[in-house]
């Protein structure tokens, strides 16, 4: 099958912002120009076509992101509308992770809000290049300098201004293209046909002005063009656009247009800007991946006779289809029928019917090649992050990382014949959302279920009820409280020896305990030298040492960075194995941990509130009463202050009442998780005594 477009004539983004910046709304208004829909959907009206889960038409948010195709101007544009709100976070970031450039969406009142610092460092650190949107120019208080001033102070980037809106708030009526010095307005309402004309006259002197400046900011990120803005030459059109891209694609520079999604008004220069600006699989460099034998760097380039390599970034379990794995291609081709292997678990797996996908509806296709995002049927162990290759070139690309789950609630079936039902459901949940995550708790026997946050957990129990049919009991929601320690134990020897009839048992092990940099985890180093422990008993160790954290040290929640270093140790010749140094390890760790000064840490969660000055005094009032650190407070237009602070997530449960009814209904806050922090000893002793 040849294609339809050249590789160049691809474009893969993702559309990202802060929650109710207009994401979806602009999502619709693409499909609709491009032909894909023919009215438009509304979010309101629950119409919308990315937004295609009755939980999402009911809140009015994007949960699951969701991949649509379209076609412009000759151009094959891959989009995934990603939701904002930060219990999802898990989707914008796999979302990032194949994605080759990003639209990142802000509202032209509100400006940089803490979500849309999230995802711009999620995409810088996938190095995603990105153009920028400032959407709802039609609203009061909406101000697209104040948005291009915040969007360098706030984010640290190199924005430069492409239009100059016509009008403000309800008189915003279009732009002004800085590029070719021309007005595009939208007159009729479904602003399908915009209309190209000189810029109004009272307008070309800060055109000229604001043109200047756009200039010279993109000769300053290229050698060639700054020699020629020095010597006051003129640099054609074609010279900007192609030095713009360059920078776009390195990083350097930040496009931002401007208009009103819901308004029609400013989505068609938008879709040309994603064609000029972001780059095609061509221009970004070939992925790099492991050799999972040799443990080599291997590289792939975006070519169709490359072997195959990609990416599953996400699982979704269809009602009608089965079991649907989105999938990136970097290089090669995937054909129906073809058999694969999946590099990541050493498994081969047939490739069945293979779906471009459109949100929720989608059409056969018989191949996926290098470059582009398709869907396919039937894989039994392919999971999120896991790579398909070529089984004579084997490749592991780099897996996606998602973070830990902050909050988690017990759950039980209501009947008795709901327990298979529901085990099956938390199974098919947990493999679609990485950071969702099913446990036993084996004191109590109870099932628990952990993620990002109560509108998360609430998201998928309701999932459970409509998709599953099955009925649950939800206990209150507990913190994910984390243990770890404060002093370096520089030797913890245990022998472990169990004499019995016939073959003892023996296992000895020296190791040392230091506190980690907060975020690593368990690190465990294998520091024997002459044989002291036969290498094949290491794997015990570290297995011991890290079941025995997953346990606790004070009130039996993980412990977590504590760098462990094995030293020394002894064996015996009959009654060694690795059952006994995995219980000497393991009973060491705990001994050690007693020792080091152990802890009990708490998530704090990064919290913004908006509200009206007046209630200002109020709110302060309740984040000091729930342990918060006040960082700063701002003034925002409309005589609305940002109150930014640092509050214990387990203070925070039942806070939206709480700031509702302190300011009349007209406060909102977001919070996102941040760090963990030690927890003072009354709280402690709180906690532990429960």
């Amino acid at each position: 099958m040849s294609r339809l477009y050249p590789l160049e004539r691809y474009r893969n983004i993702g559309i990202i912002a802060h929650i109710d910046a207009g994401k979806t709304t602009t999502t619709e208004r693409v499909l609709f120009y491009t032909g894909k829909t023919h009215r438009l959907g509304s979010v309101d009206d629950g119409t919308t076509v990315t937004d295609w889960m009755e939980q999402e038409r009911e809140r009015g948010i994007t949960i699951v992101s969701a991949a649509v195709s379209a076609e412009w101007k000759g151009y094959q544009i891959n989009i995934i509308d990603t939701p904002g709100h930060i219990d999802f976070t898990a989707e914008v970031q796999r979302s990032l992770r194949v994605l080759d450039g990003g639209v990142v969406i802000f509202d032209a009142v509100q400006g940089v809000e803490p979500q849309s610092e999230t995802v711009w460092r999620q995409a810088d650190r996938y190095g995603v290049p990105r153009i920028c949107f400032v959407n709802k120019m039609d609203r009061v208080g909406a101000s697209y300098e104040r948005a291009i001033e915040m969007i360098r102070d706030r984010l640290g980037a190199n924005p430069i201004a492409m239009q100059l809106p016509i009008g403000v708030e309800a008189t915003f009526s279009g732009v002004v293209d800085l590029m070719i010095r021309k007005a595009i307005v939208w007159e009729d309402d479904l602003g399908k046909e915009p209309r190209v004309m000189d810029p109004p006259a009272d307008l070309i002197p800060e055109m000229e002005a604001m043109r200047a400046r756009m200039v010279e900011q993109i000769a300053e990120t290229d050698d060639e063009l700054t020699l020629k803005y020095l010597e006051g030459e003129e640099i054609s059109v074609e010279e900007l656009k192609a030095g713009l891209r360059r920078a776009v694609i390195a990083g350097a520079a930040t496009p931002v247009f401007c208009g009103s999604s819901l308004r029609n008004k400013g989505v068609q220069p938008l879709l040309d800007a994603v064609i000029d600006y972001l780059p095609s699989p061509q221009d970004i460099p070939p992925v790099v991946g492991q050799h999972p034998k040799t443990g080599e760097t291997v590289e792939r380039p975006a070519d169709d006779s490359a072997p195959l390599s990609a990416l599953v970034f996400k699982i979704v379990t269809d009602p009608y289809v089965g079991r649907l794995a989105y999938f990136r291609v970097y290089s090669g081709r995937l054909a129906q029928g073809d058999m694969v292997y999946n590099s990541t678990k050493d498994r081969r797996e047939r490739v069945g019917r293979l779906l471009r996908m459109y949100a929720d509806r989608r059409e056969d296709i018989s191949e996926v090649l290098a470059g582009d995002i398709g869907a396919v049927l039937g894989m039994k162990d392919t999971f999120t992050g896991d790579t398909l290759c070529d089984l004579s070139h084997p490749i592991v690309l780099e897996s996606i990382t998602f973070p830990e789950p902050v909050i988690s609630v017990s759950i039980e079936p209501k009947t008795t014949a709901d327990q298979d039902k529901m085990a099956e459901a938390l199974r098919k949940l947990s493999e679609e959302d990485p950071t969702f995550v099913v446990r036993t708790d084996e004191e109590t026997g109870q099932t628990i279920i952990a993620g990002m946050g109560e509108l998360h957990l609430e998201v998928l129990v309701d999932r459970m009820l409509r998709e599953f049919r099955v009925q649950a009991r939800v206990g209150r929601p507990q913190v994910a409280y984390r243990e770890s320690i404060t002093m370096p134990v520089p030797k913890v020897e245990y022998r472990y020896v169990k004499q019995t009839g016939g073959r003892g048992q023996y296992g000895h092990v020296v190791f040392s305990m230091e506190p980690g940099e907060p975020g690593s985890g368990i690190q465990f180093e294998n520091a024997i030298v002459g044989g002291a422990i036969p290498k094949e008993y290491i794997p015990a160790v570290e297995k011991g040492i890290r079941e025995a954290a997953e346990g606790g040290i004070l009130a039996g929640y993980p412990a977590t960075d504590i760098k462990v270093r094995l030293y020394d140790g002894s064996y015996h010749e009959v009654d060694s194995n690795e059952m006994a140094f995995k219980m000497a390890a393991s009973l060491g760790f705990k001994e050690g941990a007693q020792r080091a000064g152990p802890i009990l840490q708490e998530p704090i969660m990064k919290v913004e509130v908006l509200a009206p000055e007046e209630f200002l005094g109020d709110i302060i009032g309740q984040l000091n009463a729930r342990r918060g650190e006040i960082l700063g407070i701002e003034s925002r237009p409309g005589g609305v202050q940002a109150v930014r602070a640092m509050v214990p997530l387990a203070e925070m449960f039942g806070y939206a009442t709480d700031l509702r009814s302190a300011t009349q209904g007209r406060g909102v806050f977001t919070m996102e998780f941040d760090h963990y922090a030690r927890v003072s000893e009354n709280v402690a002793r709180v906690i532990m005594g429960n």
